[in-house]
């Protein structure tokens, strides 16, 4: 399950704070640059359909950032399951999103409300060793 992070003070979601579904759509664009440019990361992706994995991406952090957006892909444990993601994975994959949201100069609390949110998620991802 994902949780929305908390919208900014005055009633404005931090998703209209950041320019809405087409700033969010350029974020998930460079973050995927960034994640498919990690050889780290990389492997994970292969076989993949990029084009479907970016629009649920996309609804993710909508849904995240308080937008008029439902997330409707796998639920998250079930996506991941199987795969071997590893802490130090999910690590990177949060850094290359920080990254991603600073280069679009998201303000440093929205960011911090995104990666906690995020964060929350890591045992849905992360496989138990």
């Amino acid at each position: 399950m994902v949780e929305q992070a908390q919208g900014s003070s005055g009633g404005s979601s931090d998703y209209a704070a950041v320019g809405g579904g087409p700033a969010i759509a350029s974020v998930v664009d460079l973050f995927y640059q960034k994640v498919l440019g990690d050889p780290q990361l990389a492997g994970y992706f292969a076989d993949t359909d990029l084009a479907r994995l970016k629009r649920h991406q996309v609804q993710l952090v909508s849904q995240v950032m308080g937008g008029p957006v439902s997330y409707e892909g796998a639920d998250l444990a079930q996506a991941h399951q199987g795969r071997g993601i590893t802490g130090d994975d999910f690590g990177k994959v949060v850094v290359h999103l920080v990254d991603a949201l600073e280069a679009h100069e998201v303000p440093a609390d929205i960011v911090g409300r995104v990666v906690t949110a995020l964060g929350a998620t890591q045992d849905d991802i992360v496989a138990v060793h």
